[in-house]
């Protein structure tokens, strides 16, 4: 696997609706997990709203979401872009190396350790403040 490089939207509460729309126009695969789920229904304002969703058109291009709390409590009418990137368990030095990089003059909002979907995955957000999301292996 090469590396990938994926859009991640968070919307205000209405990732589902816009995710729904996104695959009329485009057609794919739409899959949509809400914080209930995905079991963290009990860390979530609403345990309805969408989680992680992803909408996998072909095998190289696809586009992700979630309900952002951050973008609601901002009042953003407009979705926060993340920048997601992907790669597999052999990736993992270089793509740790490229997060810490970041990190440098970054934030750390979720530091790089073994999830319990099977991947390594993280978030930080570099000096000019865009969220990078790293999900490795799995």
């Amino acid at each position: 696997m090469t590396n990938s490089l994926h859009p991640y939207f968070g919307f205000a509460g209405n990732a589902a609706e816009a995710m729904t729309f996104y695959q009329s126009v485009f057609g794919g695969e739409l899959q949509i997990m809400t914080f209930e789920q995905g079991g963290a229904g009990e860390f979530a304002s609403n345990p309805q709203a969408v989680m992680h969703s992803q909408l996998i058109v072909n095998e190289s291009w696809f586009l992700m979401a979630a309900d952002s709390e951050d973008a609601t409590s901002e009042g953003h009418s407009t979705p926060r872009i993340t920048v997601a990137i992907s790669g597999s368990d052999n990736q993992l030095e270089a793509q740790t190396a490229q997060f810490n990089k970041l990190a440098e003059s970054g934030n750390v909002v979720m530091p790089l350790e073994k999830q319990m979907w099977g991947a390594v995955y993280g978030q930080v957000v570099d000096k000019f403040g865009v969220t990078w999301q790293f999900n490795i292996g799995g």
